[in-house]
């Protein structure tokens, strides 16, 4: 409930506050979830792995030479295996990211669905988009001329008496985005109840999947991290083992740019993925991923770098809910997420200023996360949710963006309501 005297009050201060920041100069940027120089420099030991002289394994021989491995290093499965949940059979390596084993994924399903089924083409493809979500996972789509169908997010997942309406009916509904631990932007983790009823509702399409972007499954920002539920498991005693495609990667743990990515699923599904990329490529950087098994060495040894990338990236968010508990909580203007893990914070306004805040930010050199990138398509219904990244500027730079963030809110609040 906006207290309206209060709100008044609150603008003709941040008035003040924005014309003193037209003449500061300022050119922050909290646009994207990218790690930091700090955190890339963990990994900085990587350059001079594996070694001259380090180029073979025992499942592959010869890693700069073609042919081996073809689900990618057995030792390296073997440190992701259990951090993933993901028995080593089931899972696939390959090179850096783990985007473009989706794209892959939906592209390939065009000529050659999943499970025997017929292809896509000539279907009308649609996939389910519980937003705010990633916009790179509705982008995708948007490529590949899939059709993206809103589902309300809640606070355990996707709403799942509206997904288990909707893939029920509609045998062209043949998937459905998942962030499903520290989401893309909300934060939340999928409860069990969500994840037992994906595994179990019905389906009208044979070659429905799960695209399940397991993304920030190691980036714990607190004491007690939350627990995911196995969806692969879930699937398989509910009798549907092929429902889910799990993705995930070292992105955002190694380099983002040169890391290692896993595709993991049912047996079948995993041969007719790696059937399909044998036709793709011959196969991924073997001495890449020689070189993560070097420098991580154990499931253990990933766990301790993330406490490293933790102990940068925490402050940081402290840094954002400080500033939106301290200039906005008690206003009644906006709520926004506390998360566990992840990169995002996300934040919703009062209803028709998602845009204004941008545009306010932006004239005084900040810059956010465009308003309806969370939304299929750009669009947000009621342009009201923005997206929070404080991983890349420090933590002082964050500290004055969200300055910047929170005055814009205000201001934009205080035109919509008090007009």
């Amino acid at each position: 409930m906006v207290d309206t005297a209060r709100l008044s009050a609150a603008v003709a201060t941040a008035r003040q506050q924005y014309e003193e920041l037209k003449t500061r100069g300022l050119k922050l940027d909290i646009t994207r979830g990218k790690p930091c120089p700090d955190q890339l420099d963990l990994a900085n030991e990587m350059l001079a792995l594996p070694g001259a002289g380090d180029f073979t394994a025992p499942d592959a021989g010869d890693l700069r030479n073609y042919g081996g491995a073809p689900q990618g290093l057995q030792q390296l499965r073997e440190i992701f295996s259990p951090l993933l949940g993901i028995p080593v059979d089931q899972l696939v390596a390959r090179d850096n990211s783990s985007l473009a084993l989706m794209h892959q994924c939906v592209a390939t399903s065009f000529f050659h669905a999943p499970g025997g089924a017929a292809s896509w083409q000539g279907q009308g493809v649609k996939f389910l988009a519980p937003s705010p979500g990633y916009d790179r996972h509705f982008s995708v789509c948007a490529d590949l001329g899939v059709e993206l169908v809103v589902v309300p997010m809640t606070a355990e997942g996707p709403d799942m008496d509206v997904v288990e309406r909707l893939v029920a009916d509609d045998p062209t509904i043949k998937g459905i985005w998942c962030v499903p631990k520290y989401s893309n932007p909300t934060g939340i983790t999928f409860s069990s109840d969500v994840v037992h009823r994906l595994a179990t509702m019905t389906t009208a399409a044979s070659d429905f999947r799960v695209y399940w972007d397991n993304a920030y499954a190691l980036h714990h920002l607190r004491d007690v991290p939350d627990v995911l539920d196995d969806l692969l498991a879930a699937c398989a005693e509910a009798g549907n083992p092929d429902r889910a495609f799990v993705f995930a990667s070292t992105s955002k743990i190694s380099w983002a740019g040169a890391g290692v990515s896993f595709f993991a699923s049912s047996p079948a599904n995993v041969a007719w993925f790696l059937a399909h990329d044998g036709m793709r490529s011959i196969g991924p950087d073997k001495v890449n991923q020689l070189r993560h098994v070097r420098f991580f060495q154990s499931p253990q040894g990933v766990l301790l770098h993330m406490e490293k990338h933790r102990a940068i990236l925490e402050p940081k968010f402290d840094a954002v809910l400080h500033q939106l508990h301290e200039r906005l909580g008690d206003l009644g203007v906006a709520t926004w997420t506390d998360p566990r893990g992840g990169y995002f914070v996300s934040v919703d306004l009062v209803p028709g200023t998602a845009k204004r805040v941008v545009e306010l930010a932006k004239a005084v050199g900040v810059a956010l996360t465009p308003a309806g990138a969370t939304y299929p398509y750009g669009q947000d219904p009621e342009d009201r949710n923005l997206r929070i990244a404080p991983s890349f500027p420090s933590a002082e730079e964050v500290d004055a963006a969200m300055r910047v963030f929170t005055t814009c809110v205000i201001l934009a609040a205080g035109e919509k309501l008090l007009a």
